[in-house]
């Protein structure tokens, strides 16, 4: 299974970037994105070391391993340069961090985060059915979270993601060892939100799919 949104220790996650990947590997999942947070103090070095990383990871390891990054309460002006940037160097998984209930966030960072072409737009929270159809024009995942806090809202965004037809994505936004859930666990996420066996499983082909374009499964 997986997760394409998990924080190490180069940014405020617990945990060294292969451990997140053995821990992960053990509870099992197939492939992971490392996304720590990051603004215009600090992509640089987090870029840098989140690819020297993955580029290091055995490519016959059972998980792979992407090199990703969370844009993080950034000015809504800010978005687009820092995924310009990103992609330049080589990140494959860019996520948004949306608007949260959990956390004070700028004034349409949702909308931004969008515009800007993120591929995961994180706990949007209670997005306007507005910026749902511009992540469906962008083809971009709206993400249901196992997150405290940022999972309140995981019913709203999946029965509005649903009524629209927008692309879902279940992840853990995993921080410590606590947070790194089975991948049934994970799937009681979006049975909580309201969302059918059918519904996850298409959720997972979307998933698949994405991935095979970046590289992450053949």
């Amino acid at each position: 299974m997986y997760n394409l949104h998990c924080h190490s220790l180069l940014s405020d996650g617990a945990l060294l970037p292969s451990e997140l990947a053995v821990r992960h590997l053990h509870a099992g999942y197939k492939v992971i994105a490392i996304t720590d947070h990051a603004d215009y103090s600090n992509i640089k070095e987090v870029t840098k070391a989140i690819l020297n990383f993955t580029r290091h990871w055995p490519k016959n390891s059972a998980i792979t391993v992407l090199p990703g990054i969370e844009l993080t309460h950034l000015p809504p002006e800010q978005f687009r340069p820092l995924v310009r940037y990103s992609r330049k160097q080589g990140i494959k998984i860019i996520v948004g961090h949306g608007e949260t209930p959990a956390e004070p966030v700028a004034k349409g960072i949702n909308h931004a985060a969008l515009m800007a072409g993120v591929d995961i737009l994180a706990h949007p929270g209670m997005i306007n059915d507005d910026d749902i159809k511009l992540a469906i024009e962008k083809n971009i995942f709206l993400e249901l979270t196992a997150r405290k806090g940022h999972c309140d809202t995981n019913t709203h965004v999946a029965q509005a993601a649903i009524k629209n037809g927008a692309n879902l994505i279940l992840n853990t936004d995993a921080h410590a060892p606590a947070d790194i859930i089975t991948p049934d666990e994970l799937k009681q996420v979006g049975l909580k939100a309201g969302l059918s066996e059918e519904q996850i499983r298409e959720i997972y082909k979307t998933t698949e799919k994405f991935l095979k374009a970046k590289g992450g499964i053949k």
